[in-house]
């Protein structure tokens, strides 16, 4: 593979990081049949499960995290089987369906008061749904909203058939009949075709609204299941699959010409069994791969034409599922381009979220463009009469950055007049007086606002405040301080003689201001210093420590191997024993303070008294060495005279 080779990359050091275990969602009853399928859907704000039991799906919102209680409410509305797949709705966080073995598509609509984990058991009750789509002959298996149009509803059945809904209408529109079962689906940027995969080892291109089939190709050669996805804007395909031997294996193929091969051959990957599920970053260009059974989560970075592989999440918690939320809801303040959620074995779901390491906390144009902003392009009329748009609606991450959640739906004249009628007047035109206590009152307002909840721009957020977004930070310190108090007061105060002092002022606010910051930067870097020396310092106090501990354990075991060795070894009469006791009686007159001359003469007595035990001893045991070697001899001379 092209990313066997080391490729310069700002996504080089994506790395995922798990969250901790009480941010994860615990002890629920996910559903145990083998059907392909996700497993698990999230819009950001709330994770649909397939659930064990007949028809039934669980809908938890990603705020209630921890162990769900043993009675929890359920959405069940399907009859005959289990639930197999479900989508929500792009443009309605409240909305998503669902489809099972029973053949129909269940539309469901999430209360505004719903809870997952804090109810009254007694009081529980289970949600039905607000409609069903019925026209498939067997299961149905896949459901995937149109990414541009209101109320488009993409499914796939055990019929063979992909079937295009108005839900508005509970009618379908178009039906794509296959030869086979689809595997997998998906629709391109637009939403203006389809490309699927199915078990016939062939990939096709739909048009959505004729239902004509543009383009058809032999995709995996392996039996598996294939996945399928449109990679961005592009007329390039993703998919991953098996070979003729069931190793894994990815491929990037042209839509419009399919009948060629995969782009550059297939890329192999490993011989494991799970099915491999495939999800696009249109910011970053990445495709996160994750197959199932599997711990680890690759991803890949596509440019020219060519998959390069940049690394992956590793975990020994293998998934059964996984579900991606949308851009708009990740952390962007944290730098994280996406958060996925693994279906663990051990029935909970684990959030992992992907960053981009980053030392500056300031908001990241270069991996946060434009994302689509959950606000429909068409009406489900406009695109089924053959409106076409060039994508989503999309939405500045930056204003999701500043606290924004969606963009403005006014209309271009609507956003005309409103600017027309916001317009600051001139200095020159306009009262001194009242263009400075504008001023004032914006940058109070911009300060006071929290910016975790700023709502989106009103007429009197026209005004452009003082201070810019780079100079956000530290702003409730500048208040407090002398010089800015003064600086508001001279504002206030201000005649209508007095423009040039304002703009005077104007200058010295930023130059307050651009001071504050490198005071605080300065004070940074100066307690950063401070902590750094402190830490080498507790370092090196440790070290100096160890070695003191080291040293106390020699000693202690030389000591220790000294008394042995006394222990074990009776003590001659010879110069060294003489030195010894001299030794001793050197010790023993240093000591003569603390012990007194009875204590010495009483030690030297009993070392007496020890030597000449030791020397009978060993007079003995000579005596009885000669003993038993005249014994010896004595033998030796029997055996000799009776061999003779």
């Amino acid at each position: 593979m092209s990313g066997r080779f080391v490729r310069a990359s700002k996504f080089r050091h994506v790395y995922g990081q798990q969250f901790k275990k009480e941010l994860c969602y615990e002890n629920l009853r996910p559903t145990l049949s083998a059907f392909d399928s996700n497993l698990l859907k999230c819009n950001g704000k709330y994770i649909a499960l397939n659930a064990s039991g007949i028809g039934s799906v669980i809908v938890i919102p990603v705020t209630e995290t921890g162990k769900a209680p043993e009675q929890v409410p359920m959405f069940r509305g399907h009859t005959g089987g289990s639930v197999l797949d479900t989508d929500f709705d792009p443009f309605d966080d409240q909305r998503f369906v669902s489809c099972g073995e029973d053949g129909k598509i269940m539309i469901w609509d999430i209360p505004q008061d719903y809870t997952f984990i804090h109810n009254d058991p007694k009081k529980i009750q289970d949600v039905k749904p607000v409609g069903e789509l019925v026209g498939h002959t067997r299961k149905v298996g896949h459901v995937v909203f149109s990414p541009v149009a209101k109320d488009i509803l993409a499914s796939s059945s055990f019929d063979y058939s992909v079937k295009i809904w108005n839900v508005a209408t509970k009618k379908c529109v178009m039906t794509l009949q296959h030869k086979d079962l689809i595997t997998s689906f998906c629709f391109n940027y637009n939403g203006t075709k389809i490309a699927s995969a199915s078990r016939d080892k062939h990939i096709r291109v739909w048009d959505v609204r004729s239902g004509k089939l543009l383009c058809e190709g032999k995709g995996h050669p392996g039996a598996k299941a294939s996945r399928i996805v449109w990679l961005g804007k592009s007329d390039t395909l993703f998919t991953t699959g098996f070979d003729r031997y069931s190793e894994r294996q990815l491929a990037l193929w042209n839509a419009n010409d399919l009948s060629s091969g995969p782009i550059g051959g297939f890329y192999p990957l490993d011989s494991s069994s799970g099915v491999l599920v495939p999800y696009f970053d249109l910011a970053t260009s990445l495709v996160f791969v994750a197959g199932k059974g599997d711990g680890n989560i690759r991803y890949y970075e596509v440019a020219d034409g060519k998959l390069y592989d940049i690394s992956e999440f590793q975990s020994i918690n293998a998934q059964r599922g996984i579900a991606f939320a949308p851009k708009r809801s990740v952390n962007v303040k944290e730098n994280e381009i996406l958060r996925a959620y693994k279906l663990l074995n051990d029935n909970s779901v684990e959030p992992v979220s992907f960053i981009v390491p980053r030392r500056s906390e300031m908001f990241q144009e270069d991996i946060y463009p434009d994302a689509p902003a959950g606000i429909p392009a068409l009406t489900a009329e406009e695109f089924l009469s053959g409106k076409t748009v060039d994508g989503p609606t999309l939405v500045s991450m930056r204003d999701i950055y500043d606290g924004a959640e969606k963009p403005s739906t006014k209309t271009a004249e609507e956003e005309e007049k409103e600017q027309k009628a916001n317009e600051v007047v001139p200095a020159s035109v306009e009262k001194p007086k009242e263009a400075s206590t504008k001023k004032v009152e914006a940058a109070k307002t911009k300060i006071s606002a929290p910016p975790e909840k700023t709502e989106p721009a009103k007429k009197v957020e026209a005004v452009r405040p003082v201070f810019t977004k780079s100079q956000e930070q530290g702003v409730d310190a500048m208040l407090n301080g002398k010089t800015v108090n003064k600086l508001l007061e001279k504002v206030e105060n201000a005649s209508d003689d007095d423009t040039q002092d304002v703009d005077a002022d104007n200058e010295e606010w930023e130059s307050v201001e651009v001071n504050e910051s490198e005071k605080k930067r300065e004070e940074k870097k100066k307690e950063e210093e401070r902590k750094d020396k402190e830490r080498k310092k507790e370092e090196e106090r440790k070290m100096e420590e160890k070695k003191e501990e080291e040293k106390k354990v020699k000693a202690k075991e030389e000591k220790k191997k000294t008394e042995d060795q006394r222990q074990t070894e009776p003590p001659k009469l010879t110069k060294e024993t003489k030195v010894g006791a001299k030794d001793d009686a050197t010790v023993a007159k240093s000591s003569k303070k603390a012990v007194g001359l009875k204590a010495n003469v009483e030690k030297l007595q009993t070392l007496v008294e020890k030597l000449e035990g030791t020397v009978s001893t060993l007079i003995e045991a000579n005596i009885a060495k000669d003993e038993h070697l005249r014994q010896i001899e004595s033998k030796l001379d029997q055996l000799l005279n009776h061999s003779a």
